[in-house]
């Protein structure tokens, strides 16, 4: 690591000065070996190999070598796989089954090696978070650990060789995450984790994940923590909500600080190993679409902050959302890249956002490399709410999906569907993006229809990022969704007349008025009419922009037209170019080509999402060169690594009649 430098500079950014460092000496150049030893492939979250095997030329040659199924791993069989594998040296490590188990298996025929697990009762059962990504790889050049963080939230460390648990870690092998949050130990249930810890060096850094629209202001909250690989002693707490007398503490109104919690980072994480800086994506802070009990703009919610990771000190951050009330949190790793803009080079890391956004800064000193604009947005009428007056803007690039919602985006592939969808948008409050959720009842209205959804845009599948190029490939989705903000604990009403707003999660999609949304078989579940979706095409996308320039170089839709759509009644006779389906898609790239499937179809709306085609993309045009049908949809991000000569392609489907299993492409 080079030395830290005696030279400081202020910067002023968002809410906070920030600390600048003397450049690193070695670049960002994707997963190194032919291996893959981190979650994004690379510390740096690129998922980018620079393996050349399979190509445009063999591409299509694509055939399945090996299966490995997770049906009898745990107590259900799983339906949605989340994880990536690691492989180093010849095995592959992943998670697997309800209960989140450690598998090694060998990386060229399949074969299971070890299996590790722990059975964690009621504290396991009740986790808020039972999806799992998979694990972490240290090793010191002699001993080689799997770090993991199981449902119930303890940290284990692992033999990589044997399974068998480091006894000199933790309590035999386990360090009980409960204990040292800086605040009373939670119930069962409360707090938990879906996403690996972050290798620093000899420091294990842990996220968590809490449930989201808690049914109080109060929540347990999110603090990052560092703990020692060798002995699982904590180091170092980095409190998301600021403590009295620390910075950002005064951004917290009225003592909220004390009792409100999630702003954790449940996301992966991603670190830049020679400056030893660790980047956290946070989240949302409770409640999610109610501000009222936490006035404020709320550091470090819904920021990206780049830590000293030896020590646990913020070195900088950049607030995206004031005072979050849309449920935005930041979903994924950043990516750390090196780029040219205006002759000037630049180690850059770009964050991917639920909004639509792809912020991109200096990950030494946090300077935007674009100017990011403060510009005046749309204000709350909801009693008790006090949103920001402002919200920061990038410059560039352009956003990759739609913002915002007008009658300029509504579906118009029949003169009848458009004037319907007109009817059924009036019923709700429509604007730009940051439009604040509305009371059922407000000016006659059933609530805001925002776009993107509180599932974005992006999500956590995120996004790859060719390190040789400085080419991003985002997933995204366009699919409105209506939101309804919700007081925990008590009832809000619109002022002047009585409008209760039921408790609960907003759905996903309201009825049009004068009757039940229809999803029967004459369309695909969604708000729009007749079943349809509401706004145009395309739904589900893939963009890429060149972070040299900060221009979109292409956009292509993610898959074909669902067939609710091409068998409508409504559509018969009409050419519907492809739409793309409404889920986002797990990007690889490697030095031929871009990967990506159509996504796992289980949260998404409308109903007929995603599917098991996976396709591989010309990284210039977008071009679809090959597409290959998986034994069930993709449901984990793609990885790429070579073992006896020949490049695999692993990656995890499962769905609601599929249990999860590993599937292995080659072309030999």
């Amino acid at each position: 690591m080079p030395p830290r430098s005696a030279r400081l500079r202020l910067w002023a950014a968002s809410l906070g000065l920030m600390l600048a460092l003397p450049a690193a000496v070695v670049g960002q150049a994707g997963a190194a070996d032919g291996e893959w030893h981190y979650y994004g492939g690379d510390a740096g979250g690129t998922r980018y190999a620079p393996l050349d095997q399979i190509d445009r030329d063999n591409v299509a040659d694509l055939e399945i070598k090996w299966r490995w199924s997770a049906a009898n791993f745990g107590a259900s069989p799983e339906i949605n796989s989340q994880v990536t594998p690691l492989m180093v040296d010849g095995v592959l490590y992943a998670t697997a089954g309800t209960r989140r188990n450690v598998v090694a298996i060998d990386a060229a025929t399949g074969e299971t090696l070890w299996m590790w697990r722990i059975d964690e009762g009621t504290r396991g059962e009740d986790a808020p978070r039972k999806n799992h990504r998979g694990v972490s790889y240290w090793t010191d050049g002699v001993a080689e650990r799997i770090i993991y963080i199981t449902p119930g939230y303890r940290l284990v460390s692992l033999d990589a060789q044997t399974g068998r648990p480091d006894l000199g870690f933790g309590e035999e092998g386990i360090v009980d995450l409960f204990e040292g949050l800086d605040r009373p130990r939670p119930p069962d249930g409360r707090i938990g984790a879906s996403s690996p810890p972050m290798i620093v060096g000899d420091v294990a850094v842990i996220g968590g994940a809490l449930s989201a629209f808690a049914p109080s202001r109060e929540n347990i909250a999110g603090f990052v923590r560092g703990y020692d690989v060798r002995t699982g002693e904590r180091r170092w707490i980095f409190h998301t909500v600021p403590l009295a007398g620390e910075f950002g503490n005064e951004t917290w109104e009225d003592d909220s600080w004390r009792y409100t919690g999630n702003t954790a980072v449940w996301a992966p994480m991603s670190a830049d190993l020679e400056l030893g800086y660790v980047y956290l994506p946070v989240e949302t802070p409770t409640n999610d679409l109610y501000g009222g009990d936490r006035p404020g703009d709320n550091l470090f919610a819904e920021s990206l902050v780049a830590l000293d990771a030896e020590t646990g000190e913020r070195v900088w951050h950049f607030q995206f959302i004031h005072h979050g009330i849309w449920d935005w949190d930041i979903p994924t790793a950043p990516m750390l890249l090196d780029v040219t803009v205006d002759g000037r080079e630049i180690k850059a890391v770009a964050q991917v956002t639920k909004q639509a956004w792809t912020y991109v800064f200096d990950r030494e000193t946090g300077e935007p490399v674009w100017p990011i604009e403060e510009r005046a947005v749309p204000q709350s009428a909801v009693p008790g709410e006090q949103t920001s007056a402002t919200q920061p803007f990038p410059t560039k690039p352009e956003p990759f999906d739609r913002q915002g919602l007008s009658f300029d985006d509504l579906i118009d592939f029949t003169p009848e569907l458009r004037a319907e969808a007109e009817r059924i948008a009036s019923e709700y409050r429509l604007g730009p993006i940051f439009t604040p959720p509305s009371l059922v009842g407000a000016d006659g209205l059933r609530g805001t229809l925002m776009l993107p959804a509180m599932t974005g845009g992006a999500n956590w599948q995120g996004g790859a990022v060719d390190a040789e190029t400085g080419i991003l490939y985002v997933s995204s989705v366009t699919n409105p969704m209506r939101v309804v903000p919700r007081a925990p604990g008590r009832q809000l009403e619109v002022p002047g007349g009585a409008q209760p707003v039921g408790g609960g999660r907003p759905p996903p999609a309201a009825a049009p008025a004068g009757g039940q949304a229809r999803t029967g078989p004459r369309g695909c579940g969604a708000m729009g009419p007749q079943g349809l979706p509401l706004v145009n095409p395309p739904w589900g996308r893939i963009t890429a922009i060149d972070l040299n320039s900060g221009e979109h170089i292409w956009m292509v839709p993610n898959g074909d037209t669902p067939d609710c759509v091409k068998n409508h009644p409504a559509l018969q006779g009409i050419d519907i170019p492809p739409t793309g389906k409404a889920e986002r898609g797990g990007i690889l790239v490697t030095k031929t080509l871009v990967f990506a499937g159509e996504g796992s179809g289980l949260f998404a709306a409308p109903r007929e999402t995603g599917g098991p085609m996976f396709r591989a993309y010309d990284k210039q045009s977008g071009d679809v060169i090959a597409e290959f049908e998986l034994p069930a949809n993709q449901s984990g991000l793609p990885m790429t690594y070579m073992v006896d000569g020949t490049q695999y392609i692993v990656v995890a489907v499962s769905a609601r009649d599929h249990p999860s299993e590993l599937v292995a492409l080659a072309v030999q």
